[in-house]
């Protein structure tokens, strides 16, 4: 279990059994990639993150610090009084127990996402678990087997030889995409389009929120 400096022994109790976890954001909108892209769904965004990719585009997540610990309760009341689509995120949002903060979720009815680098092992009860694995740290055997969408970021070349490793330790039934990364867009796009025609298991995911502008 991951620590944070400066809390009480009560908050680092509390912190153990996920009754408080760090948040760094939640909000109501519509998802934006892969499979369930364009439905409505709450995010909680978790702080923590020791993964450290340089293209990361929400930085300010990394260092759980920064971010409050928040009563796990009322959240789950806030989320599914508006949502019963839930998208549990980070950050790395898999180095905290997620077990009440799922329970809780389940309680009002929520069918709930996550999206993860797999670098730590699974905990909470999911209904759909996003696969994203990053190269500076390999993903857990449970996360990957688990998983109903494999969702890889190509920032340059290596990155298909990446995803097609990924790719061969999935289940069967596991969803294929390749989402570029949105700085490297008009120079990788391209060949995205040009891979997944000639390999059809793939499908392209589109950041579509980044182009509506929305959260």
């Amino acid at each position: 279990m991951i620590t944070l400096n400066s809390i009480t022994e009560e908050q680092s109790e509390l912190l153990e059994e996920g009754k408080l976890l760090p948040v760094m954001e939640h909000f109501y909108t519509l998802q934006g990639e892969g499979a369930h892209a364009g439905k409505a769904a709450y995010f909680i965004r978790l702080g923590g993150c020791d993964v450290g990719c340089h293209w990361c585009d929400v930085k300010d997540s990394w260092d759980a610090e920064k971010h409050p610990l928040t009563d796990v309760g009322q959240l789950a009341k806030e989320a599914t009084d508006l949502s019963k689509t839930i998208v549990i995120t980070g950050g790395e949002p898999l180095m905290w127990n997620l077990n009440f903060l799922t329970s809780k979720l389940k309680e009002s009815g929520a069918t709930i996402h996550i999206e993860t680098s797999g670098a730590y092992s699974l905990s909470g009860q999911l209904d759909w678990i996003t696969l994203s694995p990053k190269k500076l740290a390999e993903a857990q055997p449970g996360v990957i087997a688990a998983a109903n969408e494999l969702k890889c970021i190509i920032f340059n070349h290596d990155d298909f030889r990446f995803a097609e490793n990924y790719a061969g330790l999935v289940n069967p039934t596991c969803k294929l995409y390749l989402q570029v990364e949105w700085s490297k867009r008009e120079k990788m796009s391209p060949k995205v389009v040009e891979y997944v025609k000639q390999n059809p298991k793939w499908q392209v995911s589109v950041q579509t929120h980044k182009y509506l502008d929305i959260p």
